[in-house]
């Protein structure tokens, strides 16, 4: 790309976003418009986030709206698309898509609303961000450290998975701390790439490869005689429930399993933050929803009704040992394309907190290289400790999926519309005051079943791991036992 098109190509971008954001700005005096300045050498435009992007630099601006659905779809669809099922076991059917459909509609408000905030606040790149401009320095801090922790945690899950997937296709060759290792070497390698554009291609491999995995492992269960869990002798009809009868306790733990397998949201702000047009954000957001929602409810509804109550977790384990092979064959470039951004995000968060503003955040000096390596390498060795160290890790994750997954996908992105939207209540009459309290309603509400699901669901997570240390006495750090073999 020759530097006038360079340059033509974001003065185009911003002037879309000034269009995008300026009936905001007509109400909101926090607005702040994106003005176009040039830079001072040729081919060279400022970029609210990371400044100067010069020719020759890494060019954190150039992911199309297609990559962006793509990128997207990989911080949700994974190994937690192949728990639905599990949840489903609990909830039953209906009550079961009921749940699905709320959440979908819930996080895909929720990442409506990341894209208004970021084209009225361009300066955003992190959900940290976000809280310093609505809460001040304390809301940043908070919000920062929650993503932040779990991201990290999300990174060290996407490891366990990894080793899962290649205990099972192995037959457990080796110690499962040598494969979580090989995963945090696979993550840092593959996450060091410096630039979402560059990753995002490789999201058409990684999606290609899990849905594969997911549809194969959901027809593989529709075509055989029974689950292989259930009884292998006399007749056998599945004893799935349209309606379960749960405990508050496993109710809980089921929503909060359908939560976290939708907790992609806080990755959509420095996600639109390297889209080549932002504006083009709500097509990716869109895209990226409704094939998400198709692929639980499939998955969800079809292994669910043909296993019944023999449904394994993961999913992947419910066709039997040969098919789930298959099935983890399939999906391991996939799980190696999450492990590679959900490690990527969170460095990358760091990396631009510590040198924006900096020359070095867009030029290929010794210390943008130094201070990217470091982030990188920091994140995956606290997962990779964290994914070896931590006793009953899957029931630890799901408290810190109750505790922090639910906080940062639904309550924040109310604040976001409470913020830009809360003076502008004194100019409407008669019906768009309707529409507007309408609105405000639903921002509350949304406050209001986060906060209580994050309670009830970190609730349930510590009664699980008390349950788990009764039954087991915890699990060894670094252990070397199988665990593909659930």
């Amino acid at each position: 790309m020759n530097g006038k098109h360079h340059t033509d190509q974001l003065s185009s971008l911003q002037k879309n976003d000034v269009e995008h954001v300026n009936d905001v700005s007509l109400h909101n005096k926090h607005a702040e418009p994106i003005e176009e300045r040039s830079g001072e050498k040729a081919g060279a435009v400022e970029d609210a986030v990371f400044g100067t992007i010069e020719e020759g630099g890494p060019n954190y601006r150039n992911v199309g709206w297609l990559r962006t659905a793509l990128l997207m779809m990989k911080t949700q669809i994974g190994i937690g698309a192949l728990s639905i099922p599990g949840a489903f076991q609990n909830l039953g059917i209906v009550p079961g898509v009921i749940v699905l459909v709320f959440i979908a509609s819930i996080t895909t408000w929720a990442g409506h609303m990341v894209g208004c905030f970021k084209l009225a606040h361009p300066q955003l790149y992190g959900l940290d961000d976000a809280g310093g401009l609505i809460f001040g320095k304390v809301g940043k801090e908070i919000l920062g450290i929650a993503c932040q922790l779990y991201y990290v945690f999300t990174a060290a899950s996407a490891l366990l998975t990894v080793s899962t997937c290649l205990n099972a296709l192995s037959d457990h060759a080796a110690c499962t701390a040598v494969f979580v290792g090989v995963a945090a070497v696979l993550g840092l390698g593959m996450g060091s790439i410096q630039t979402l554009s560059r990753i995002s291609w490789v999201a058409w491999v990684g999606l290609v490869c899990i849905l594969i995995s997911v549809f194969t492992i959901t027809i593989s269960v529709g075509v055989q005689d029974r689950p292989p869990g259930a009884p292998q002798t006399g007749l056998w009809q599945s004893d799935y429930r349209i309606v379960g009868h749960p405990s508050f306790v496993e109710a809980m733990s089921s929503i909060s399993t359908i939560i976290f397998a939708f907790t992609g949201t806080p990755y959509f702000i420095p996600i639109i933050s390297e889209m080549k047009n932002p504006r083009d954000y709500f097509k990716s957001l869109y895209a990226c929803q409704a094939i998400v929602f198709t692929v639980y409810l499939i998955i969800g509804i079809i292994v669910y009704y043909y296993c019944g109550s023999y449904v394994a977790s993961p999913a992947l384990g419910s066709a039997g040992p040969m098919m789930k092979k298959v099935s983890y064959g399939l999906a391991l470039p996939g799980l190696l394309v999450t492990t590679m951004i959900v490690c990527h995000v969170p460095a990358k968060n760091i990396f631009v907190r510590l040198l924006r503003g900096s020359r070095h955040l867009v030029n290929n000096t010794l210390i943008h290289w130094s201070i990217w390596l470091s982030c990188i390498t920091g994140v995956v060795v606290i997962a990779y400790i964290i994914a070896s160290v931590i006793p009953v890790f899957n029931t630890l994750l799901s408290l810190i999926g109750a505790l922090l997954g639910t906080f940062i996908t639904m309550q924040p992105y109310s604040a976001m519309w409470i913020y830009d939207n809360w003076s502008m209540r004194v100019d409407h009459n008669g019906p768009q005051k309707v529409i507007w309290t309408a609105r405000f309603v639903w921002a509350i509400f949304v406050i209001v079943v986060g906060t209580f699901c994050m309670i009830a669901g970190t609730y349930s997570a510590v009664v699980d791991i008390k349950q788990v240390y009764k039954n087991a006495h915890g699990s060894a750090a670094w252990s070397c036992a199988d665990n593909s073999s659930g």
